[in-house]
């Protein structure tokens, strides 16, 4: 699976995207947000605070409850702002 980060996100994480094979405990966006932040210091500074990052599966916004089963791509985005 491929994961996508964007704006302050691949800046704490160091890099703009990787292709990862989930753990089978991963079932939704926010197992996986929790696994992620346990990957490293980048990763835990970019995902302090889990439920303001916005995901994004398939190229589709979703919520963190979503399951991940079957996404080629997942996303990761910053809060967004208007403007």
């Amino acid at each position: 699976m491929k994961l996508i980060y964007f704006a302050w996100v691949r800046e704490r994480i160091g890099k703009s995207e990787e292709d990862i094979d989930l753990p089978s405990s991963i079932r939704t966006v926010g197992d996986l947000l929790g696994w992620l932040k346990s990957r490293g210091e980048g990763y835990e500074q970019a995902l302090q605070v889990p439920q303001a990052i916005r995901v994004a599966i398939n190229q589709e916004h979703v919520q963190h409850n979503e399951p991940v089963a079957g996404a080629r791509e997942i996303a990761l985005f910053p809060p967004m702002t208007g403007g």
